[in-house]
């Protein structure tokens, strides 16, 4: 088990794991073991965010609440525009960082005082990225802030649990915007990144978009004209029945992974439709089978073969989809694992990197060589912040 896993921690330690669609925090306090934050009584607040008429930010469910008003002023997944710098909220452009440092502000407060934050962010993003993060974090007012691949976060909450045997670790993280995965060393030294790749265009947002477009080939017929107001809102009353319809289609996703069909209820002038877990799974299987090649690829990359894995661990709530591990299984050869709660892996798994208060670095970790020799592993080393003065599932994280 790597260091300071399993350990009391020296400060309060509050964890965040950002995610596209749904934000969890956890809180370690002196003496007591990590424990995950509601808000709204439930472990996942939707990273949603809302421009009141004062001209503040609101974030979590009461954004959505209020999105019914005007949705127009609404914006679910800020961390997917990350890449856009403003949002249109209304009539209003508000930096990406401000709409970031509502969600994290919104989770500081429910979590309540920590002398240290640290914060999740995909293992492709740059300093540029990381940067606005650690603004966002600022203007959040949280203190003494680290950032931490998602990766090392989710292969540090598997070594938690006794489920690497000191062997590198496969990490499969299919979340509402992105696609990663990564091969993650594992030593009584810490972790490093072994090698990591991930899909910009595969998330559970864009299975719900696959999921509209098929319903739509339904029912479109029926009024060509209102289904593309449905696509193309222009008033406050559309856009009311555009987010209610998606809302819809989102349920019969999260149904359909434990029913073997279900009704989407649809607006006048169409009648509901009956989807199949047949149908949805022939719509994604070529995007999972894409991200199953890929991760094949990146254990390859890391120099070694799937078998050489201490597992293959599903992160996020799509992992639940019960056509995803069983074609893991027929392309790597491994059946991978998932928990009960893969929605929380990354937020308790930032607790258990062994950062120091002071010292970043998570040292390289040296893997038993395989045949054809491995490319040397890179520590990962988080940059140095500026100094600033029962569970509802969800199958988004």
């Amino acid at each position: 088990m790597p260091a300071g896993l399993g350990r009391g921690f020296r400060v309060d330690v509050l964890a965040i794991d950002f995610g596209t669609s749904s934000t969890v925090g956890v809180l370690s306090t002196a003496g007591h073991g990590p424990r995950a934050v509601e808000v709204d009584g439930s472990v996942t607040m939707p990273s949603a965010v809302f421009l009141d008429d004062d001209g503040l930010l609101v974030a979590g469910r009461d954004a959505e609440r209020r999105a019914r008003l005007d949705p127009s002023r609404f914006e679910p997944n800020p961390k997917r525009r990350i890449g856009e710098g403003t949002l249109r909220l209304g009539d209003t452009d508000v930096p990406v960082t401000d709409a970031f440092a509502a969600v994290l502000r919104r989770m500081g407060e429910e979590a309540g005082p920590a002398g240290q934050t640290r914060i999740s962010h995909p293992a492709g993003w740059g300093a540029a990225r990381q940067e606005a993060i650690r603004t966002a974090a600022a203007k959040a007012g949280l203190p003494d802030v680290r950032l931490i691949p998602e990766p090392v976060a989710a292969a540090a909450h598997y070594a938690s649990l006794g489920r690497s045997g000191g062997g590198p670790i496969g990490v499969y993280d299919l979340g509402a915007g992105t696609f990663d995965c990564a091969v993650v060393g594992v030593s009584r030294q810490g972790f490093a990144v072994l090698a990591e790749s991930g899909l910009p265009d595969l998330g559970s947002l864009d299975i719900d978009q696959a999921l509209l477009v098929h319903i739509g080939r339904a029912v479109s017929h029926a009024d060509p004209a209102q289904w593309q107001r449905l696509l193309r809102p222009r008033t406050t009353a559309d856009r009311r029945t555009r987010r209610a319809l998606l809302q819809d289609v989102r349920d019969a996703k999260e149904s359909l992974s434990r029913h073997a069909q279900t009704h989407v209820p649809m607006p006048e002038p169409f009648g509901d439709v009956l989807v199949s877990r047949d149908e949805l799974e022939a719509l994604v299987r070529p995007s999972l089978l894409r991200s199953a090649e890929l991760l094949g690829t990146t254990i390859r990359r890391a120099g070694l073969a799937p078998a050489q894995l201490a597992g293959i661990h599903l992160v996020g709530g799509p992992s639940r989809m019960p056509l995803l591990a069983a074609l893991l299984g027929r392309q790597l050869g491994v059946t991978p694992s998932t928990l009960d709660q893969p929605e929380t892996a990354v937020a308790f798994g930032l607790h258990h990197v062994p950062l120091g208060t002071s010292d970043l670095t998570v040292p390289a970790f040296a893997p038993v060589r395989p045949p054809v020799a491995p490319p040397r592993p890179q520590p990962w080393q988080a940059v140095q912040p500026p100094r600033y003065a029962p569970p509802r599932r969800r199958w988004w994280r």
